[in-house]
């Protein structure tokens, strides 16, 4: 079986823009493509409804493109469990309320049991000073975290 990642829209956005003038911004996004290209094959490729609606908003054509990188990769659902557990993370958790999405990718690859949930969102997804209280929360709620990282982070674990 293999090893399962979550994957949430800031990759795909990432995947699918045209390269940034930002030089932070363009090295990750040079990072996710060469994880994308070299790596991808290794996992179980999986996401949610809530990357398929946040990608397909704004310009029509970047909205084809985010969409088409996603034609291959295995839908879960978004459980009761999973919007309880979303709501646990913004009522006791170190998530702002207007970071509810942010906590429902968190759920949704939580209790799909998914090893990886891969993002670029350092503020409330991939935030390495949140991790503690996540894991905390969603032990206390019986689930597992995830292991929550970006593409260049996954790059390491393939070399």
């Amino acid at each position: 079986m293999k090893t399962s990642i979550y994957l949430e829209t800031s990759v795909i956005s990432y995947l699918a823009a045209s390269l940034s003038n930002d030089l932070i911004v363009a090295a990750h996004q040079k990072a996710t493509l060469e994880w994308w290209s070299h790596h991808r094959q290794k996992y179980d490729l999986t996401t949610s409804a809530l990357v398929v609606q946040e990608t397909s908003c704004g310009d029509g054509k970047k909205a084809i493109g985010r969409q088409f990188v996603l034609k291959d990769v295995r839908l879960l659902a978004i459980t009761p469990e999973a919007i309880a557990l979303a709501k646990v993370l913004i009522q006791k958790g170190p998530l702002p309320k207007k970071a509810e999405e942010d906590a429902l990718h968190i759920a949704t690859a939580t209790v799909h049991r998914v090893d990886y949930l891969l993002s670029w969102n350092c503020k409330h997804i991939a935030n390495v000073f949140m991790q503690k209280d996540l894991n905390r929360i969603i032990q206390t709620q019986g689930w597992e975290c995830p292991t929550i990282c970006t593409p260049e982070s996954m790059l390491e674990l393939n070399k």
